[in-house]
């Protein structure tokens, strides 16, 4: 499955941007500081971005929600 494959949903960021691709979330973890991304939940949700590249089927419905999950996890914890 291609990097440029478009989840079912796209994925909302703070400030009104989305990330509609695998590869678009990708870029935006790789963005994060080098600390924040050696963080378990994004660890988690890049793995899940490679074996929905690697693999496609449910994995990519799986990227999404660890994406999500890494994103919004500050939230959840309030």
């Amino acid at each position: 499955m291609p990097w440029s494959t478009p989840f079912d949903e796209p994925i909302a960021l703070r400030g009104g941007r989305t990330l509609t691709t695998l590869q678009q979330a990708a870029d935006y973890v790789m963005k994060l500081p080098k600390a924040e991304q050696q963080e378990a939940r994004w660890q988690t949700a890049v793995e899940h971005l490679i074996r929905a590249a690697e693999t496609g089927g449910g994995w990519l419905m799986f990227a999404r929600i660890a994406i999500m999950q890494a994103l919004y996890a500050d939230e959840n914890n309030r």
